[in-house]
Order: C-alpha cells, then sequence, then structure tokens
C-alpha cells in the first residue's frame, strides 16, 4: 500500500478495473435497497444477513457449518469449530456498535473487536493488543511471511492515521485495504481473520454504502471458497497494481454476492417463506 500521496487510498480507486468493480458493487447495493421488502422489514433483513455473514466468515476460519446448525445451536463454548462460530456471532454483533468510534480511533475498535472475539480463549494479557515481538499467532489460513511486531505497530499507525484523516476512496476500496492490511499483518495473536472481515464489515456500514448492513460481503468471501481468498489475498501482499486491483475486484464480488444472498431473503419476506 503507497503511502506517497496525499490521499494514497484514493490513488487505488483508479487502478485499471476497480472502477468497473466499484461501479458493480454500487448498482447491486442501490438494488437490493430498492426492494419492496426494504420498506417495512428491512430489520428482519438485516438479521438474517448477521447471521449468514457470521457464518460464512467463521466458514473462512475452518468452521464451515451449515446455517441451520449455526441457527439451531444456543452453546459455543465447546470445541474449536463452536468457539469459531461463536466469537464470529459476537463480532457481527458489536460491529453495529462501534461505528461513531471507528473514525476517531480505529485502533481502539481493533483491540475491541480482539477482545469479543477471544471470549475469553486467549491469555488475559495477549487479548485486545497487538502482539509482542516473539509472541505467536494461530492463523492457518493464511500463510504468508508474518510481519515483525515493529512493523505491524508502525503500519497499524499508519493506518489508523489514514482512517481519522478521511479519505475520498470509495468505500469498497477502504473496507478492502482495511481488510487486506489486517490479514497481511495478523496483528493479534489469534482471530485475525475474523477481525479482519468484522472491520470490513464496519467501513462498509460505516461508509454509508450498506448503512443498515444487508449486504454481508463475508457470505460472498465464503462462497467465492478459500483458495480464491488466499489467491486474492497473496495478490494484495505483492503490493503490485495489479495485485492490489485483483484483490479489490474480489472484494466487491464478495459484496456482490452478498447482495445476492440478502435479495433472496428478500423475496423468501414477500413470498411469507422466511
Amino acid at each position: 500500500m503507497s503511502t506517497t500521496a496525499s490521499d494514497p487510498l484514493a490513488t487505488l480507486g483508479s487502478l485499471p478495473g476497480v472502477p468497473d468493480a466499484v461501479d458493480s458493487v454500487r448498482k447491486a447495493v442501490d438494488q437490493v435497497y430498492g426492494h419492496r421488502v426494504m420498506r417495512r422489514r428491512s430489520n428482519e433483513v438485516t438479521a438474517e444477513a448477521a447471521l449468514r455473514g457470521s457464518r460464512g466468515s467463521a466458514a473462512l476460519a475452518g468452521a464451515d457449518w451449515n446455517l441451520e446448525e449455526v441457527r439451531r445451536r444456543t452453546d459455543f463454548s465447546g470445541e474449536d469449530e463452536a468457539r469459531t462460530v461463536g466469537a464470529a456471532l459476537r463480532l457481527t454483533a458489536e460491529a453495529g456498535q462501534l461505528l461513531s468510534i471507528w473514525r476517531q480511533s480505529p485502533l481502539r475498535v481493533l483491540a475491541r473487536l480482539h477482545l469479543v472475539a477471544a471470549g475469553g480463549a486467549a491469555p488475559d494479557d495477549a487479548v485486545g493488543r497487538p502482539r509482542l515481538a516473539g509472541e505467536p499467532v494461530d492463523e492457518p489460513l493464511i500463510e504468508a511471511p508474518l510481519p515483525g511486531a515493529d512493523e505491524v505497530a508502525g503500519r497499524l499507525e499508519g493506518l489508523s492515521q489514514l482512517i481519522i484523516a478521511g479519505t475520498a476512496a470509495p468505500a469498497l476500496v477502504t473496507a478492502a485495504v482495511v481488510h487486506g492490511e489486517l490479514l497481511a499483518l495478523r496483528p493479534f495473536g489469534s482471530h485475525n481473520g475474523l477481525v479482519a472481515r468484522t472491520a470490513e464489515r464496519i467501513v462498509l456500514i460505516g461508509s454509508g454504502l450498506d448503512p443498515k448492513s444487508i449486504c454481508p460481503a463475508e457470505v460472498g468471501h465464503a462462497e467465492q471458497g478459500r483458495a480464491a481468498y488466499v489467491a486474492a489475498f497473496e495478490g494484495y501482499t505483492t503490493g503490485t497494481p495489479e495485485g492490489l486491483a485483483a484483490w479489490i475486484a474480489h472484494c466487491g464480488r464478495s459484496v456482490e454476492l452478498g447482495v445476492r444472498e440478502s435479495t433472496a431473503v428478500c423475496e423468501a419476506l414477500q413470498r411469507g417463506a422466511a
């Protein structure tokens, strides 16, 4: 991620293919927001999108449960997969409470997200803070080289300053960069993927692109598959224009698939079948 321009995020919006991805996402989002069900039953669509988004994020973290199992289960304190699903559900519920803080103190929000995700599953002194030198990271899906603690601290601060300063970049671009940067840094000892995808959700909601949180990108990330997710992320880590554009486009497609999911929910509600 270049930091030489006054608004480096905005410069990414002009990469080849990115304007088309941004336009496609905006049209898809506008279409689902215009659905007649959204006029009276948007809260139901939001709740269903939250459930399905949580399931998708957990699937990418290794707990690929079917939706009905997530819906049915009440105890998530057992095996590793159950704890992962529980963490994803807690993060989705927490995201809406942190919108007003994000633009003023993104690092505080990230610390809170990790605290919520860990839920007592990590040593107390390691929860809610960036990892220190020599501390391990449990993130089996992401095998990219792990930045050192000093680099993590510097890049987190740089990302935070970009968010606080504001940007003219489209919401999709900002959300994709926040997501990709957190995956690349893996700043916490655990749950980095879940936190990164929740941060992406916060950007999409807080930017005004998806204010009712009915377009769960996590659904699309999961639907495209873990291999495609990792391949697109590896493009991000190269820092090349092509790699960055491919990652942004992948995130855009994920939002569109989330839109498709919520459109199906709207149609089911309209038929009285959901």
